[in-house]
């Protein structure tokens, strides 16, 4: 049986099955195993971890009386609050802005609404020239040099515009980065959840530029990180551990030395890895200590970190990433901004593999317009037959409909070796 116990009740013996947070938060690469050495406890305790799941049926069990949340609860509590999600108005953070200018007519062409399949079209483009812009922005970097702002500002821009005009596609295109792409395409992608995300919350037209921005950068510390700590398969020792972590610090004094960008993005890259409850790092901020900015970083860098693939895990997918983040929300991130969050990319965000009433499996395509819950699904898949079915997209939403999403389904367990050309429709790399 699973349980979720805090760090403090943790002991040898017990069979670790997960911790409630981000990998980038331990310097554990791997759970799933019996405690049985004091040094890897007092690592566990010594990190920034403050739950973990055991396994009850495969080392000891907690002591009476100690409190403990089963899996049970555990979902029955998050999918009662997403269930709440479409209920909820939406967050404004931002006091409304006047009116802005009518764009120009380059920009105006540029920001019409886009189908997802022509718009994944665009995003594929523009995911290329932005890894090749971050390769080169990186490179730089590592040799001292400062930050071209206006390349980096013309690159949220073309982001932007692609957010607006759909907002599912590059975000769900970005995710597909090899391992090999990470440090790179993760800026990118962080870029566009920020992007959307601030318009999620109302923030106005300048804010949103300078989220993107936040996004974009918040990561450049890494650096000046050797590649062979930042791409180690294996388990970080505390010292590379700790040199990981000072890249918040590092990218934090290379855009103050560059002296172009503005002070919501130099603390965005400061601040993107300290939590709610003040056990995050380098200054363990509590609360509305840490900027609003900061804040919008820290969820949208886990989020795009726990679903891509790295060099020593594979990522999660989508919505039980979604899942696992709701659960560490009380201490990891701002609640009101991780709802909003969820609000901007679905709760089935775009390559979630899930199971429907019939008992068709399939995986969803795009986000519906009126709930969260209704989104479009291409099945392909049939539990009751065990068998491949002609792909079919399944509209949630429409009035006709009566299937409904009933699971979430590991891919893992699946091994569908098609999935994500299934949803992008991209049989090979993207970009």
């Amino acid at each position: 049986m699973l349980k979720r116990i805090s760090i403090q009740h943790l002991t040898l013996g017990m069979y670790v099955h997960d911790f409630c947070g981000s990998w980038m938060d331990h310097p554990f690469w791997r759970a799933k195993f019996v405690l049985k050495e004091p040094k890897d406890l007092a690592r566990i305790k010594a990190a920034s971890i403050e739950e973990v799941w055991i396994d009850t049926s495969k080392g000891l069990d907690v002591a009476a009386g100690v409190r403990s949340v089963s899996r049970e609860e555990a979902d029955f509590q998050v999918e009662t609050d997403f269930g709440m999600l479409d209920k909820l108005p939406p967050l404004q953070v931002d006091p409304p802005s006047p009116p802005s200018p009518p764009p120009a007519p380059r920009r105006a062409s540029g920001r019409a609404a886009a189908s997802m399949h022509s718009e994944l079209q665009a995003a594929a483009s523009i995911c290329g020239e932005a890894r090749q812009a971050m390769v080169s922005m990186f490179s730089e970097a590592r040799m001292g040099k400062a930050v071209n702002s206006e390349n980096a500002r013309s690159l949220v821009e073309e982001i932007s515009d692609s957010v607006t005009r759909n907002p599912g596609a590059l975000i769900s295109l970005a995710r597909l980065k090899t391992a090999d792409d990470y440090t790179y395409m993760h800026s990118v992608a962080v870029c566009a959840l920020m992007v959307a995300l601030a318009k999620q919350i109302n923030l106005n037209e300048e804010h949103t530029r300078v989220a993107g921005m936040a996004g974009l950068l918040h990561d450049l510390g890494k650096a000046a990180i050797p590649l062979a700590v930042l791409n180690k398969p294996g388990k970080l020792t505390d010292e590379e551990f700790a040199v990981v972590q000072s890249h918040p610090v590092q990218g934090y004094l290379m855009l103050q030395e560059g002296g172009s960008v503005e002070a919501a993005v130099l603390d965005a890259c400061r601040h993107h890895h300290e939590k709610m409850d003040g056990s995050g790092y380098p200054d363990k901020l509590k609360g509305e200590q840490i900027t609003l900015i900061a804040r919008m970083t820290a969820v949208c860098d886990v989020y795009d970190a726990i679903t891509s693939d790295r060099p020593y895990k594979r990522g999660w997918d989508p919505a039980e990433s979604l899942r696992r983040m709701a659960e560490w929300t009380k201490g990891h991130f701002d609640p009101r901004l991780f709802q909003a969050f969820v609000k901007s990319i679905g709760i089935y965000p775009v390559g979630s593999l899930v199971r429907l009433t019939s008992g068709r499996i399939g995986v969803v395509t795009e986000q519906g317009q009126q709930s969260l819950t209704s989104p479009k699904v291409k099945v392909f898949f049939s539990t009751k037959s065990d068998l491949r079915i002609p792909p079919e997209v399944v509209d949630l939403a429409a009035p006709s409909c009566t299937e409904k999403i009933v699971a979430r389904e590991d891919p893992d367990q699946w091994k569908f070796p098609d999935l994500n050309e299934l949803w992008s429709g991209f049989s090979g790399k993207a970009w």
